[in-house]
């Protein structure tokens, strides 16, 4: 090495600029504007009732109706993924029968609204009133007449049919491989379903499920068809007719149902997480340099493999 490059200077690292997107900015100027406007319009608009709004959101009644919604997305929720899974595993049957009426099953629940469904299940008093088993005769009217009970089946039963494509695309995702080395390791179905094929399809099964709930708990206000009234949609309502003012309870509704979505959002998203502490990648300590400052960041998937520190600019 001679004089002349030992004295040379060591070249200054390059200080990337990112570039500049005004338009982004003015974009977002004018949509925080517009909403400003119309927030600050509608308080200030007497026609939206927010004295009443004010007066009802926390009433006992509403509060009760929540329970009863809570309690119909959840049973109807908790049907659903049974009868879901029993679907699933009848699609993927190497019994025709089996695959057959799982699929006129999906056919008929997919295929038609949930709204005329429960309809048809409000009216199911009119259709039977005692089941006939040949020995013995069941009467069916109270059964029938119960509304609650009525509102549970038809919404599990639609939810059933959503269930079973969700859990059968989540069986199939998990690689065949993963099923063949388990039957090479002798362990049995069960097993292997509990052990290995459902551990990595509930990455899979999971987030559309969350979606799911949350979308049943709005899906409830669909059963005033049945017809039964005392859930949150259909008490607001019954106030709302009595009072002759519905804009403000239905604001009172929608406060209760963001309320509970944004409990359930939380729910999901540390459930999702849950299921995620296995998907990581282990890098050495050069590639999560690397890997850092080609994104600015290092990733929360990435663990160092060879415990060694990281310094940026390796």
């Amino acid at each position: 090495m001679t004089p002349t490059d030992t004295a040379r200077p060591s070249a200054a690292p390059i200080q990337a600029k990112p570039l500049r997107h005004p338009g982004r900015w003015i974009a977002a100027a004018v949509v925080l504007a517009l909403a400003a406007w119309f927030i600050i319009g509608a308080l200030n608009n007497d026609n939206y009732g927010w004295d009443v709004y004010r007066q009802y959101l926390l009433d006992t009644r509403i509060a009760t109706a929540a329970l009863h919604t809570l309690a119909l997305t959840v049973l109807s929720m908790v049907i659903g993924v049974v009868l879901g899974v029993v679907l699933a595993v009848m699609r993927m049957s190497p019994n025709p029968v089996l695959r057959a009426v799982a699929w006129v099953y999906l056919w008929v629940f997919r295929g038609t609204p949930v709204y005329v469904q429960l309809v048809f299940w409000g009216l199911m008093g009119s259709l039977y009133q005692s089941l006939n088993l040949g020995f013995t005769e069941i009467d069916l009217q109270a059964l029938l007449s119960n509304m609650f009970f009525l509102a549970v089946i038809g919404l599990a039963l639609n939810e059933a049919a959503y269930m079973a494509e969700i859990v059968r695309s989540g069986i199939q995702a998990v690689p065949t491989g993963q099923m063949e080395a388990s039957k090479a390791l002798g362990m049995s179905w069960s097993l292997t379903m509990r052990r290995t094929v459902l551990p990595q399809a509930m990455k899979i099964i999971i987030p559309p499920t969350g979606n799911e709930v949350i979308s049943m708990l709005k899906t409830t206000s669909l059963v005033v068809a049945v017809p039964y009234s005392l859930e949150l949609y259909g008490r607001s309502m019954d106030i709302a007719n009595a009072l002759f003012d519905p804009v403000p309870m239905l604001l009172v509704a929608a406060t209760w149902y963001l309320a509970v979505t944004s409990v359930l959002m939380i729910g999901q998203h540390y459930l999702e997480k849950h299921y995620d502490r296995g998907v990581t990648r282990e890098l050495t300590g050069r590639q999560l340099a690397a890997l850092a400052d080609a994104e600015g960041s290092i990733p929360a998937n990435m663990t160092v493999a060879d415990n060694q520190p990281y310094r940026k600019g390796n």
